[in-house]
């Protein structure tokens, strides 16, 4: 997938803002990126700006300003996939009716590979029955169409016709790319519980730690751009995530997590358990809340379910468990000891002695340890590529 070329075809509507975000996500990603742009999109982003992100010329005219043939054919030989976003009403209306009068429509009617477009109009346009037939139209001749999202638009209307964001671009950019991948993952069920749980004292306190979930949120988006189906529960937390083969479970103390585990589990074909759970819970929790009334205050904790534990014990034979160590001494010792007493078959060692690694940032830097002796070192890295390489290593031992 690294290895691909992305053409991405701009038209002229508003959303065009929003193309340099997507073309560093995708640089960002390992992807070769260039632009290609009608004439009218220019008003709306700058083939400069384009240019300089890409360290390609922008194309946007048959004769290039150095009086050169831009050719189109080479742009649709060279290009692995292409992404046309935003799609106006205009060319697509031109891609349905075989009219060619641009470099991009040149190069669409010579691409050979998978065109994806991302059509971006208001909402009495796009609601249009020209405009759906013409989706109709090119959706049957094999272009994929990332329907529009309902939002406020340019106009100061609210409905569908908004172009999606970036980052949603991408996802369905590398679940096309994945659709034809013969990845050891796709259609695997997968378990993922992420997040910290958080322990209540009274109606306004609890117990907690500082997991934001980002490890645990990372691994669910790189399974599911492998085509597996992901549950994830997930504590209190931030962050979001949308896929149509994912299944979200909020839970709240460990006992909440623990049950969706319990009814979970059976039917998984992998579990990777990244959520930090609270070891402890407090004995009693108060109906009211708890007044500072004494120099002193005792807290009487009593142990919290041990999940991972408890699906080590029920893993049948055609299951594989990974779990999560977060250590502050004597690391490997401690996670080598966690995988054989749980019956893990892989364990992911953090150590926040390491700077840049554990909980809150945005980094991360691991030692995959598996039962049969296997260790390999992850240099740090952002969390995503850490669950890039995490999944990899999956695939290869499944």
């Amino acid at each position: 997938m690294r290895s691909k070329r992305i053409l991405i075809g701009v038209t002229g509507g508003i959303a065009a803002y929003k193309i340099p975000i997507l073309v560093r996500l995708l640089i960002k990603k390992g992807f070769e990126v260039r632009c290609i742009m009608t004439p009218d999109s220019s008003e709306f982003v700058s083939p400069l700006v384009l240019s300089v992100l890409t360290n390609h010329e922008v194309q946007t005219e048959f004769i290039s300003s150095k009086k050169t043939w831009n050719n189109h054919v080479e742009l649709a030989e060279w290009a692995d996939f292409f992404v046309i976003a935003p799609l106006t009403a205009n060319t697509l209306a031109k891609m349905a009716h075989g009219i060619c009068d641009n470099l991009l429509l040149s190069v669409y009617f010579s691409m050979k590979g998978k065109t994806l477009v991302s059509p971006a109009m208001d909402l009495d346009m796009y609601n249009h029955p020209t405009v759906s037939r013409n989706l109709a139209s090119i959706q049957n001749d094999g272009v994929k169409v990332l329907q529009a999202e309902f939002g406020e638009l340019a106009s100061g209307l609210v409905g569908q016709g908004r172009m999606p964001d970036p980052e949603n671009i991408l996802d369905e950019i590398l679940n096309e790319l994945n659709a034809n991948n013969l990845s050891a993952l796709k259609n695997k069920k997968v378990l993922i519980t992420a997040g910290p749980t958080f322990e209540n004292l009274d109606p306004v306190r609890f117990i907690g730690n500082y997991s934001t979930g980002k490890m645990g949120y990372a691994l669910a988006q790189v399974l599911l751009q492998k085509g597996a189906f992901v549950t994830l529960v997930t504590g209190p937390t931030n962050l979001t995530i949308e896929h149509k083969n994912l299944e979200r479970i909020d839970v709240v103390s460990a006992q909440d997590m623990f049950d969706s585990v319990k009814k979970s589990w059976a039917n998984q074909d992998l579990g990777i358990f990244a959520a930090a759970v609270a070891d402890y819970k407090p004995k009693f929790k108060d109906e009211q809340k708890i007044k500072k009334k004494n120099d002193e205050f005792v807290l009487e904790l009593v142990k919290n379910p041990d999940i991972l534990g408890w699906a080590g014990a029920a893993k049948m034979d055609n299951q594989l468990l990974m779990g999560f160590a977060l250590e502050t001494n004597d690391e490997l010792i401690n996670a080598e000891s966690k995988l054989k007493n749980k019956n893990l078959d892989f364990i992911v060692l953090n150590s926040l002695n390491d700077p840049g690694a554990g909980f809150a940032n945005d980094t991360n830097k691991v030692t995959i340890l598996s039962k049969n002796n296997k260790k390999i070192e992850l240099s740090l890295k952002s969390k995503y590529e850490i669950a890039e390489e995490i999944v990899m290593y999956l695939e290869q031992s499944i």
